[in-house]
């Protein structure tokens, strides 16, 4: 939503000019909310609401997008199975990939929305080697991170693991390592295999058959309990939320009880019509409060965006912070949330990986392909500590999507290092450009697009002793400066 000073002083008098005039609607819920309300709020505190109402849903909408794009909708070309069914994607993402912004290309992920309304959900792991990380992200409506299994918690054993809606209190069967407990109804699970080379897929796909996902009762094998209710869940696309963000908002918190934290937005919201049980509806609002909406989501966007450009600390012109975890992470902090889930939706823990990003370069200049060409140098043995490993992956400035390129490379991991050129003191050397370098430089260059850049370091499974990215902002080891080469 786009629109400068001038528009939003235009709206905001035709707002008034509306109110004066009288002009509610049969239908219209921020109407009958304020009828309702003791204080009967003003449009500048409608306004209020809204603005901060966007920021506290925005992390919620966009996980219900994606998982509408890949549960429900068998036609949104992103599709991956419907709910409660594990699947494995045995290739790693590429440009043609854009339900989730920032993809991560160094690991086939498997993927499952889980259904916790009737019955748990059992996630089965095989046991992985050593050598090969993997993780298994559990991440709840609210996008809080709420378990992991892996190779960092779980180790590399086999193991049944048990993933619980907001209110189950049922049965724990014997055999199950661990419970993770969701703070919705519905929830999704990331597995990530890691491809340790370009050769490597049919290992890859041999770890990934041993992942399973069950309801409780095929894992126990006994009759199911009755099917919950059919949803109508309503369609979601980029144009849509513009206008039926609260929608949206609306519908998921049916399924999400509210917490602790919760308690001060969730009352704001009601005033304006929002919440479990209400039927908020943006087209039967009258234009006066659609305006006041709209300025107030137009207000959450900019904050949202601003906070997104300031998380954490510059080191180098990275951004480098730890903006992702559970719900005692973000303690009500929903700018955090929001700005996570803009920048990467479904960020992992610091301690499970951090991520370094940049659009710029450390004077504050705007990285872009289509002007210049750049390059990064990691110092002889000091590239990023890690336990597992790292990567540096190219995304288009504009939409954070992987960009197509000549030569199918979206990213430089530490897989692929002994196979780059060094430079005679040891030091490695990548080139970031649109066009392709010189022969004696093509085996380090990760294409640009033409146009705006954005790049992200993952350090998967940061190290804790020095040098360490930990704690993040604070640590020892530090991102390299990019270098403009022309």
């Amino acid at each position: 939503m786009k629109g400068g000073p001038a528009r939003r002083a235009f709206l905001a008098v035709m707002a008034t000019m509306l109110l004066l005039a009288g002009c509610a609607r049969h239908g219209d819920v921020v109407a009958k909310a304020r009828e309702q309300d003791k204080d009967r709020l003003d449009f500048a505190q409608i306004r209020a609401i809204a603005e901060e109402g966007f920021i506290y849903g925005l992390p919620i909408v966009m996980n219900y997008a994606v998982v509408y794009e890949y549960s429900i909708d068998r036609n949104s070309g992103q599709y991956k199975a419907p709910f409660n069914q594990l699947c494995n994607d045995s290739q790693v993402l590429t440009y043609k990939d854009t339900a989730v912004v920032t993809p991560n290309s160094d690991t086939p992920y498997s993927f499952l929305s889980m259904d916790l309304r009737a019955e748990p959900m059992v996630l089965s792991v095989p046991a992985v080697p050593g050598k090969r990380y993997y993780s298994v992200q559990l991440v709840d409506g609210n996008t809080f991170n709420f378990g992991y299994v892996g190779s960092r918690t779980t180790g590399t054993e086999a193991g049944d693991y048990m993933v619980i809606g907001p209110d189950y209190t049922g049965e724990v069967p014997p055999g199950i390592k661990s419970v993770f407990r969701s703070s919705t109804q519905f929830a999704i699970a990331i597995f990530r295999t890691q491809l340790l080379s370009a050769t490597d897929m049919a290992n890859v796909k041999k770890v990934q058959s041993g992942y399973k996902a069950r309801p409780l009762s095929a894992y126990l094998k006994k009759q199911p309990p009755a099917a919950p209710s059919a949803i109508a869940f309503p369609k979601i696309d980029k144009e849509l939320v513009k206008l039926e963000f609260f929608e949206y908002l609306d519908f998921a918190l049916a399924f999400a009880p509210a917490g602790p934290e919760e308690a001060a937005i969730r009352e704001k919201l009601a005033r304006i019509g929002v919440g479990p049980g209400k039927t908020f509806n943006f087209k039967d609002l009258s234009l006066a409060h659609k305006a006041e909406i709209l300025l107030g989501m137009q207000a959450g966007s900019a904050k949202v965006d601003q906070a997104v450009a300031t998380v954490g600390k510059d080191i180098n012109g990275w951004r480098v912070a730890s903006a992702f975890g559970d719900r005692s992470f973000y303690n009500g902090d929903w700018l955090l949330r929001a700005a996570a889930a803009k920048a990467g939706i479904y960020g992992n823990d610091a301690v499970e990986a951090v991520y370094p990003m940049t659009k710029t370069l450390a004077d504050g200049e705007l990285l872009d392909g289509s002007k210049h060409d750049y390059a990064i140098t990691f110092p002889a043995g000091q590239y990023p500590p890690v336990n597992a490993f790292w990567s540096l992956t190219m995304y288009d400035g504009k939409t954070q999507l992987l960009i197509k390129n000549p030569i199918n490379r979206y990213l430089i991991n530490a897989p692929m290092v002994p196979q780059m050129h060094k430079n005679p003191d040891g030091s490695l050397t990548l080139y970031i450009q649109n066009k392709a370098p010189g022969k004696d430089k093509a085996a380090n260059w990760l294409p640009a697009p033409d146009g705006p850049i954005y790049l992200v370091l993952r350090l998967y499974w940061p190290r804790t002793e020095a040098p360490s990215v930990l704690p993040p902002g604070q640590g020892s080891w530090q991102p390299p400066v990019i270098q403009k080469t022309r």
